[in-house]
């Protein structure tokens, strides 16, 4: 009987996996021959096979500039993430710091926020400075939602390294700093591109906190899709949509890739 109960679970178990990817799927499934289209509508399946809706996207001024703004603030976002958070994360991991899991929930802070709370929270505060419609606060907005993703990223690889390696180079000598970049940074190198990937995608789709501190020189491209769908339902969306799947997925890989070398490692 119960190896009659265990087969069913190793076979329901798949089964109900599979049937969920391909919920989730099915809107790409749809979305992706829809780009492929020609014509002002949305059409499914599509009348004539082009390439009129990528060409439509990338000569659109207004498309292009909102996909620039994203890319150039998700690097920086990357950048600025991984500067702040892999030193704290050490620093909370292996210093003997008063309040240390105060420190920790501030960092997840974010995530424990629901999201349109936080953006307006963040208009009401940031519009009486001026400081709304700016890349900068677009760039410190992003990151401060994308510090939890490298926090637990970062974290998880420190607690796969053996703090025996630091003192064995801290009684041979070396200075912490030393240690930190020379023991400590390049052992934590998938956690860290791990979490980089992470930070990119998080701010590269990034659209409610967006909308609310975004203005028409500031315009990311999720924004931009949202107000195309709120205004105007133009079949460019679907091209934009397949090219952010493409981009995820490919990252996605690129995050499964590190984490095998990190575990293997």
């Amino acid at each position: 009987m119960s190896r009659r109960m265990n087969a069913t679970g190793t076979l329901v178990v798949p089964v109900l996996a599979w049937v969920t990817y391909i919920f989730l799927m099915a809107p790409s499934l749809i979305v992706v021959p829809i780009s492929f289209g020609s014509g002002t509508e949305l059409q499914f399946p599509p009348r004539d096979l082009s390439v009129d809706l990528y060409r439509q996207f990338f000569t659109d001024p207004s498309w292009w500039g909102a996909l620039t703004q994203s890319l150039f603030v998700a690097l920086c976002v990357t950048v600025l993430t991984t500067a702040i958070t892999v030193p704290a994360a050490y620093a909370l991991n292996r210093a003997r710091l008063p309040g240390t899991g105060l420190w920790k929930a501030l960092a997840m802070g974010p995530l424990l926020v629901p999201m349109i709370v936080l953006a307006l929270g963040l208009y009401l505060q940031l519009a009486p400075y001026g400081m709304l419609n700016r890349t900068v606060t677009v760039v410190l907005t992003h990151s401060m939602l994308a510090i939890p993703f490298m926090m637990v990223s970062v974290s998880a690889s420190l607690r796969h390294l053996d703090p025996a390696y630091e003192q064995v180079c801290l009684i041979m000598g070396a200075s912490k700093a030393t240690i930190f970049f020379r023991v400590v940074l390049p052992q934590l190198k998938s956690g860290i591109a791990g979490g980089a990937l992470f930070a990119f995608l998080i701010s590269l789709d990034e659209v409610i906190v967006s909308y609310f501190i975004t203005g028409p020189e500031t315009e990311t491209l999720p924004v931009k899709m949202f107000s195309a769908l709120r205004w105007e339902i133009s079949p460019v969306i679907a091209a934009v949509s397949t090219l952010l799947t493409v981009v995820s997925l490919v990252l996605a890989l690129a995050m499964m890739r590190l984490e095998r070398k990190g575990q293997a490692t």
